[in-house]
């Protein structure tokens, strides 16, 4: 998924209406680089929103091959989508390569290191990629791209 990825983001016609929410294609792409940013720690997480006595069980989600459901509320993200802040969808796809090579960059030189997600708590670099293939797919499904 490192690689195909943005491929399969590319390939998504840029007037695509989602099969469920509001964000747009880019708008979407914008969502995934942020998420790719807590994974790094490059956007820093302060407060897990999970009860403790609910992070494993949540963490046990992240690493199963259960999907995420669609409309999946993100207490994080307001009813409206965030404007976009690059001028092209090929801006945000830059700013997402970008992003993606940041992470790996992270965890290449310590692979023991964790990062904080705001619902998952402290994660490992094996768990940061669970969450993060669960969350591309998501997105891939939700507009319109299935993934084996």
């Amino acid at each position: 998924m490192k690689k195909d990825f943005i491929s399969l983001l590319k390939k998504i016609p840029s007037d695509t209406r989602p099969a469920w929410g509001k964000m747009t294609v880019q708008q979407m792409i914008e969502h995934f680089a942020d998420s790719i940013r807590v994974a790094s720690g490059r956007a820093a997480v302060q407060t897990i929103l999970t009860p403790e006595q609910n992070l494993q069980k949540m963490q046990d989600f992240l690493m199963s091959d259960k999907p995420f459901r669609e409309n999946t509320v993100n207490v994080l993200m307001s009813e409206t989508p965030a404007p976009v802040r690059n001028k092209t969808i090929g801006g945000a796809l830059k700013e997402l390569e970008a992003e993606i090579k940041y992470f790996f960059t992270v965890f290449e030189g310590n692979n023991l290191q964790t990062s904080r997600n705001p619902f998952f708590g402290d994660l490992t670099f094996e768990q940061n990629i669970h969450l993060l293939y669960k969350h591309a797919r998501h997105h891939l499904r939700q507009f319109g791209v299935e993934v084996s």
